[in-house]
């Protein structure tokens, strides 16, 4: 299960400027040869894989079968499907919805980039949205974890086959979580721009559960953690606090709606809830350098001068990640890999590569740069940097390995993840009880089942890799690594 980066003392492994852009422009003139729109396919593919409840006749990840069919029955609630949300069977729902928030984002900039696979991505979407509506049906209550952490994880069981506790875990009026109810409104808002056209009635619906989400959030507030600690962390605390997610929430109401109240509480409440702090994160836990890029399109879109401050924000965002002139939580391998101290670093690489791209984006059609001293930061350096760090991924980096599950030659074979790891029902029909497992997941072994698209938490700072199941902070993959990564993929795809 892989968890949020603490911020730790690491040693000064950084890049100069001069020789890692050189670098740069030699990567970008001799191109990288990748198929970004295979890896697009793929990075689609595995939210197959991650999928709970029962599956529907379209499935085509075939060793998967369906799970978890009576989550919710405890508390009354149907609260089956969603996503398991990474190597485990838990349905933790805060990451869940960043994830739903992220492949929103993805297809409503670099949608018109997937060609035939925007139908998958929009698939992707619905599956999570589908169990996001279930989990908000009441009003003022939001069911934020199905699946108890520490029996799930004292077991290496197949999601077919659990017998783990399959406790539901809600916040309410007298137990609040803004966080985890600020995302949820913003992944309900993101989807319904995904869903406006395609499903008007389905799109209203979301932006109408978003508005009430929020609502909710905002009267009654206070972290998750704080209301349900000993269900929800170490795995998915709230290390950084509730207020930019309720920010965060109001930017996509703001964006989806257009309704003044959104704006006017974005304009209000941007000190009171520390818009301009820890600029560079951005993550299922802190949302503050999104929120800044986010907003800033409108800012160089010449509509929104009340929001200069966000495009300051996010302008300073830039500057502190670029190589050579980077922040101190902000690093890079000597191969050239964004690196942030704690586990699973892919999922800053591909969500902070993914607001370079956007950014780059806005950017462009503003005709701006970004100054940083006596640097500038146009348009095409970030769309450099950001297809860097994807073709680090798929491959170019010093072990000539592909950090995404059956892309390339030579891929990951032994990553941290049950279904993947333990026989499938049809090669072994039979049940694989709770420590029955364990001599799979110590195996040296390949995975049996191959976990097409799945992108793990990657190599350490050395650019070191162990293809080793109980190495889990390098070797899982994690739905919200590949939220973002679907975006990336669809621009590199038409513009490689």
């Amino acid at each position: 299960m892989a968890r949020k980066s603490l911020t730790t003392s690491l040693r000064n492994l950084r890049v100069t400027a001069v020789p890692f852009l050189v670098l740069l422009s030699l990567h970008a003139v001799i191109g990288s040869g990748h198929d970004y729109h295979d890896a697009l396919r793929k990075s689609i593919l595995f939210f197959e894989g991650q999928r709970s409840g029962k599956l529907p006749p379209d499935q085509r990840v075939k060793w998967r079968r369906d799970s978890a069919l009576h989550d919710g029955s405890t508390v009354g609630r149907d609260l089956t499907g969603g996503y398991y949300d990474a190597g485990d069977n838990i349905k933790f729902g805060f990451p869940m919805a960043f994830t739903t928030t992220l492949l929103s984002w993805s297809i409503i900039d670099f949608g018109r980039n997937m060609g035939p696979e925007l139908k998958n991505a929009v698939k992707a979407v619905k599956w999570a949205t589908d169990y996001l509506l279930k989990v908000t049906a009441v009003p003022d209550v939001v069911y934020v974890q199905v699946g108890d952490a520490y029996s799930d994880h004292n077991c290496w069981e197949r999601p077919e086959d659990m017998d783990t506790l399959r406790s539901a875990y809600k916040i309410d009026g007298s137990h609040p979580g803004s966080d985890v109810a600020g995302e949820t409104a913003a992944a309900l808002a993101a989807a319904s721009i995904v869903f406006r056209s395609r499903d008007p009635a389905y799109s209203r619906l979301l932006l109408n559960r978003a508005a009430r989400v929020f609502d909710f959030a905002d009267r009654h507030r206070g972290a998750y953690s704080g209301s349900l600690r000993s269900a929800v962390c170490p795995f998915y605390c709230d290390v950084n606090g509730y207020q930019d997610e309720l920010l965060w929430g109001a930017v996509w109401l703001h964006k989806a709606s257009r309704r003044r109240r959104y704006r006017e509480y974005v304009v209000k409440n941007e000190v009171i809830l520390h818009a301009g702090d820890t600029i560079n994160e951005f993550g299922w836990d802190n949302k503050h350098a999104g929120i800044n890029v986010l907003i800033s399109k409108e800012v160089l879109m010449g509509r929104a001068e009340y929001f200069e401050s966000f495009k300051q924000n996010a302008d300073d965002f830039i500057c502190s990640i670029l190589p050579g002139i980077s922040h101190p939580q902000v690093q890079y391998s000597p191969g050239g890999l964004i690196f942030k101290a704690g586990g699973s670093n892919m999922q800053h690489v591909t969500s902070l590569s993914f607001l370079l791209l956007a950014y780059s984006s806005y950017l462009s059609h503003a005709n701006k740069v970004v100054p940083c001293g006596e640097t500038t930061a146009s348009p095409a350096l970030l769309k450099q940097l950001a297809k860097r760090q994807v073709d680090y991924i798929l491959g170019d980096n010093p072990l000539g390995m592909s950090y995404m599950v059956g892309y390339g030659p030579r891929y990951p074979l032994r990553i941290h993840h049950r279904g993947s790891s333990l026989p499938s029902v049809q090669a072994h029909p039979a049940r694989i009880r709770c420590k029955e497992g364990s001599r799979y997941f110590l195996s040296p072994n390949p995975n049996p089942n191959v976990h097409v698209g799945a992108v793990v938490g990657g190599p350490n700072i050395t650019d070191a890799f162990p293809d080793s199941r109980p190495f889990f902070q390098e070797s899982e993959p994690t739905t919200y690594i590949n939220a973002p990564l679907v975006g990336l993929l669809a621009y590199f795809s038409a513009h490689p």
